[in-house]
């Protein structure tokens, strides 16, 4: 039976005195599986060191049965699209879709059919004669994924992807990243938590290099049953009470402003609600030691 694991046991990387990750251990299956963090948590740290574009410190990491020691071996089963994706500019998009095919070693006539059954998949393909430089940024990411995909890998890792996406983007980007994981590894690294919430249902929560949650989508959202709580308040309350709380949403309505709010106890006035994974997300970094100020300065943006 063909091996579609990823085992991570002990990993530890450190950029000179600074431990970038420490001890991670980690099984990843098929399927989506998205790892949580604020920007600076480790996430990148990680794809790269994945995708054999950092080496560990210590620890082991196998990819389809593969050790990550086996650069080469590796990187034929694995796509990556990172952060900062570019490709080509000047290019038209199918002649730079089909350069990656010859530097990937794909015979002529399976690249002309890879090429354009890719480029229907991510919706490109009536925009195949155009320059890369004048695609949207949605476009750009789509594209990304179409090169990723280019070699067939059975890991496709995503490295913040929906970022500065409008909405419309965002879902139809997060749509495609279900469709690709039904026959491999797809991780999506992320600090938006909603592209986890619409994806994903086991998820991994790093923070400053550790890994603090592994589990299912649903479990974190029982962590946080009976901690969730609205109700409505005068506007002139609104920084009394965002000191005595941990905010998670608000909305205003002429004078009042409707707040969803973080509490371990029954607040007067409020009523509990159904968490969602932003709330859980929150709560257990909260409760894992990372002060509220900066847990807010790492949420969606």
């Amino acid at each position: 039976m063909e091996d579609m694991t990823i085992e991570i046991r002990h990993l530890s990387k450190c950029y000179g005195k600074k431990q970038a990750l420490k001890d991670i251990n980690l099984t990843i299956e098929q399927g989506m599986f998205g790892l949580l963090g604020r920007n600076g948590a480790g996430k990148t740290t990680l794809m790269k060191t994945l995708a054999t574009l950092l080496q560990k410190k210590e620890g082991s990491i196998t990819l389809c049965g593969i050790p990550v020691e086996n650069a080469k071996e590796v990187r034929k089963i694995i796509g990556y699209l990172p952060q900062d994706f570019s490709m080509y500019p000047s290019m038209r998009v199918v002649d730079a879709m089909d350069y990656l095919g010859v530097l990937s070693g794909i015979e002529t006539a399976e690249r002309k059919k890879r090429i354009e059954q890719l480029l229907v998949q991510v919706n490109l393909l009536e925009h195949k004669d155009k320059k890369v430089r004048s695609l949207s940024g949605g476009m750009k990411r789509r594209l990304g994924i179409a090169q990723a995909l280019l070699n067939q890998p059975k890991v496709l890792i995503v490295d913040e992807p929906t970022a500065g996406l409008d909405p419309e983007e965002r879902i139809r980007f997060r749509n495609l990243l279900c469709e690709v994981a039904e026959e491999r590894i797809v991780i999506l690294s992320t600090h938006i938590v909603g592209d986890i919430e619409a994806t994903c249902e086991t998820i991994g929560i790093l923070n400053e290099g550790i890994l603090l949650y592994k589990g299912t989508v649903e479990q974190l959202l029982k962590k946080a049953e009976g901690k969730v709580f609205s109700m409505a308040a005068d506007k002139r309350e609104l920084p009394k009470l965002k000191k005595e709380f941990h905010i998670t949403g608000m909305h205003a309505q002429g004078s009042k402003v409707h707040i969803r709010f973080l509490s371990e106890t029954p607040v007067y006035g409020a009523q509990r609600c159904e968490p969602n994974i932003e709330d859980a997300y929150l709560l257990y970094l909260s409760e894992n030691g990372v002060p509220l100020m900066e847990i807010s300065a790492g949420g969606e943006q």
